[in-house]
């Protein structure tokens, strides 16, 4: 008998012919968050086993928590064999101390060949296990202890409890995104989400000192290292946006100033996407939640690029995001008290309903095309791996 982690697919599993690209991903994926404990990961279409050391189990379970494409993952006994006599007496062996009054098997064929159907198989392995317990019955309903009996072409699993994943598809199946990530809330969500989609990220970040603080910027670097550890790694480049928002502070009516302000963000934010092979932007906005997140902010903003523009929370309200960034271990980051250049520069009335032709009228009242090559290329790339610790104390 081998002692094994079992991994189940989870909305990849609904792929077919192209099941084996994302198959390929999810184990380079799981090879890269568990390289430093070198296991041996095989798999087929149903399954990913995972053999190590057992003294690595533990670190094992906790790693594969980060990982997108897994339905569930759980330690499972291996037997090299489909008899149902011997599986029913290693499942008897395996529950022999466990202080139990009700249980239940469950039992799935992944070899639809198999002489014997699930439900018999079931009964079987009950029959066994029963006369051995004083008081143990049979619960199909609510019971204590569930054994789950698998079998396969050549081999049986035997396993009890199975830890939920995230689900998901394996990051990098569907492509590249880049991430305007700023120090708030709803950004470090919006990549997670977007990472659960199969999306690689890069994220940019832009600064303005010295209205922004070595604090803020350090504040993202700390948030994208948390999302490291599920994208494997993460290039960040940072803007230099004094130049243009002091520009656009300048010349343009204040009213505006957001509009035109994340008009250049965006412009900027295609340029770095072009270059990285990136296929969408990506960022947190949410509809109605700010001046320039309504439909026709958006609308406006979005006419200076023809990439798409993602937006994974732009229907979720502020508690439904809180709650997110709470669970991926965001959210204290995030509220840490220093301030974005959008948040610096907000007006005390932004206009809600912009008019394309009166952003591009303020907007070329500055030299902003000049502006955006000396920001692009004298951009910060910063390289973050997963490998780093994803601690920040050290940063602030």
């Amino acid at each position: 008998m081998e002692k094994l982690i079992m991994v189940k697919y989870g909305e990849l599993g609904t792929k077919k012919d192209n099941i084996n690209l994302f198959l390929k991903e999810l184990k380079k994926n799981i090879d890269f968050i568990l390289s430093d404990l070198k296991p041996n990961i095989t798999y087929d279409k149903g399954r990913m086993f995972i053999s190590s050391d057992e003294e690595n189990f533990s670190k094992i379970e906790d790693k594969l928590k980060y990982v997108f494409g897994l339905r569930g993952y759980c330690i499972v006994y291996k037997l090299d064999t489909r008899d149902v006599n011997e599986i029913g007496r290693t499942a008897l062996e395996l529950i022999k101390d466990k202080d139990i009054k009700t249980f239940k098997v469950v039992t799935k064929r992944s070899d639809k060949n198999f002489p014997i159907e699930s439900l018999e198989i079931s009964k079987r392995v009950g029959g066994i296990i029963l006369p051995h317990f004083d008081n143990l019955k049979v619960d199909v309903r609510n019971p204590e202890l569930t054994i789950n009996i698998e079998i396969r072409i050549d081999s049986s699993y035997i396993y009890f409890d199975t830890i939920k994943g995230i689900g998901g598809y394996p990051v990098g199946t569907l492509g590249k995104g880049l991430l305007m990530l700023s120090g708030g809330i709803d950004s470090p969500v919006a990549g997670y989400m977007a990472m659960k989609r199969g999306i690689k990220l890069e994220a940019i970040y832009f600064e303005a000192p010295p209205h922004t603080s070595p604090e803020a910027r350090n504040k993202v670097i700390a948030l994208a290292k948390k999302l490291a550890i599920y994208n494997n790694d993460i290039k960040l480049h940072i803007i230099n946006f004094t130049e243009i928002e002091t520009s656009i502070y300048k010349d343009c009516p204040r009213d505006y100033l957001i509009t035109i302000m994340r008009r250049m963000m965006y412009r900027i934010s295609a340029i770095i996407a072009n270059r990285q092979n990136c296929k969408a932007l990506i960022n947190g906005e949410s509809v109605g939640q700010v001046a320039s997140q309504t439909l026709i902010s958006m609308g406006v903003i979005n006419q200076v690029t023809k990439l798409p523009v993602i937006r994974p929370l732009c229907c979720f309200d502020k508690l439904e995001i809180i709650d997110l960034a709470e669970k991926i271990d965001t959210y204290e980051t995030s509220i840490l008290p220093f301030e974005d250049c959008c948040t610096i520069f907000v007006p005390e009335h932004p206009v809600i309903n912009p008019v394309a032709k009166l952003a591009e009228e303020y907007e070329n009242r500055i030299d902003y095309k000049e502006m955006i090559y000396r920001a692009v290329h004298s951009r910060e790339v910063i390289d973050i791996s997963a490998e780093e610790t994803n601690k920040f104390a050290d940063l602030l």
